[in-house]
C-alpha cells in the first residue's frame, strides 16, 4: 500500500512542478509519445476535459493552428487559449448533431470520462461502458477518415463486446494501461486507430 502511495505522489508532485492541472496528463503523454496522436494543427475534441490537463497538453502539442473543444459538466477555469473552446454539458444527454455543427470534422476524439463510482464493480463498469459507448457514437460522427479515438473504460464483463464494436469503425485497436494509472484502478484505455 505504501509503495502505491509513493507512486501516486510522484505523478502528483511532478504535475505541480511542471504546471499541469492534473496528474492524468502523464497517461495521455505516454500514449501520445507511442502512437503520435497529436500533431501540429490537429483538431481535437476532449470529452471529460475537467480539470484541464489533457486540453493543456493538446493545446501545447497542436500549436497555434490546432483547435481543441473541451466538453464537461465543469469548466476548466485555468485553460485559457485562443484555440480552446469549452462546451458545458452532460455527454450522455448531448445532441451529437449539434456538436458536429460546432466542431466540423476532427482528427482525434479523446474521452477521459469517468462515472461517479459507487464501489460496486458491476455498477461502476456498466456506467463506464455507457460513457464509452456515447464517446464512440460521437467519434463515429465527428472523426475524419483515418482519425483516431482514445477512450478510458473500466474493464468489466461487457468490455470485449465494446472492443468488437469499436473494431467495426476502426482499422485497428490497442489496449493500453499507462504507467500513471493507479495500481488498484480497473481503468484501461482503448485506442481506435484509423477510422474507416
Amino acid at each position: 500500500m505504501k509503495q502505491g502511495n509513493k507512486w501516486n505522489d510522484h505523478y502528483t508532485r511532478r504535475a505541480k512542478e511542471e504546471k499541469w492541472l492534473a496528474r492524468s496528463v502523464y497517461k495521455l503523454e505516454e500514449i501520445d509519445k507511442k502512437y503520435r496522436l497529436i500533431k501540429p494543427g490537429s483538431r481535437v475534441v476532449d470529452l471529460g476535459c475537467y480539470p484541464g490537463s489533457w486540453s493543456q497538453y493538446i493545446i501545447k502539442k497542436s500549436g497555434r493552428r490546432g483547435e481543441v473543444i473541451g466538453i464537461d459538466l465543469n469548466a476548466p477555469q485555468k485553460v485559457i487559449a485562443q484555440n480552446f473552446k469549452f462546451i458545458k454539458g452532460d455527454v450522455l444527454k448531448f445532441n451529437t448533431e449539434s456538436l458536429f455543427s460546432e466542431s466540423g470534422k476532427i482528427d482525434l476524439l479523446l474521452s477521459d470520462l469517468a462515472p461517479r463510482t459507487t464501489g460496486n464493480n458491476i455498477t461502476d463498469c456498466a456506467r463506464s461502458l455507457e460513457l464509452a459507448d456515447k464517446a464512440l457514437e460521437i467519434a463515429v460522427l465527428l472523426l475524419k477518415k483515418n482519425g483516431h479515438f482514445l477512450c478510458k473504460v473500466f474493464e468489466g464483463e461487457d468490455f470485449k463486446t465494446f472492443q468488437r464494436h469499436v473494431l467495426e469503425y476502426f482499422n485497428n485497436i490497442r489496449l493500453i494501461r499507462p504507467e500513471a494509472v493507479r495500481k488498484r484502478s480497473r481503468e484501461i484505455y482503448l485506442l481506435g486507430l484509423e477510422k474507416l
